[in-house]
């Protein structure tokens, strides 16, 4: 009785394993089919990285390096007056901010307001940096803005 724990396999389907190394005849005796010495005809030396050279200086390393990356930079996450006008909420946080995917709060990012559009609502915003041209614009609808610690 044939059921799903021992249906026989379609004709076909398996194929047997490469038989390596036994002899002149097969085809794959002596080297196995590895060619002849080099680093792919050793054992345990598969993972090359894709960015090996061969031990030729690597290319990252040949370039010359130039400028300065400051580690203690503070990167700021932009939202524009317009963005906050659309949400439609009373108080602004970035937590709300980041829960209507217009910022991206990840790895200490800060939050700064920029003053591209209008706001004709009262609203309360909480950020990291406001620009002068977006607090004139937030306390003319008579709203305030209370700045977080960077």
């Amino acid at each position: 009785m044939s059921d799903l724990s021992n249906l026989p396999r379609p004709e076909g389907a398996h194929r047997a394993p490469k038989r390596l190394g036994r002899g002149p005849g097969s085809g794959t005796g002596k080297t196995s089919g590895k060619g002849h010495k080099g680093q792919k005809a050793r054992t345990g030396h598969h993972g090359i990285p894709a960015w090996f050279e061969g031990g030729q200086m690597p290319l990252q390393r040949r370039l010359p390096k130039r400028g300065f990356k400051n580690p203690f930079r503070k990167v700021f996450e932009i939202v524009n007056l317009d963005d906050l006008q659309a949400l439609g909420a009373e108080e602004i946080t970035p937590e709300l901010l980041a829960q209507h995917r217009l910022l991206d709060l990840g790895k200490g990012h800060r939050v700064k307001v920029l003053g591209e559009g209008d706001l004709t609502r009262k609203v309360t915003v909480k950020a990291h940096a406001v620009r002068a041209g977006a607090r004139a614009k937030i306390e003319a609808a008579g709203g305030t803005i209370e700045l977080l610690e960077s």
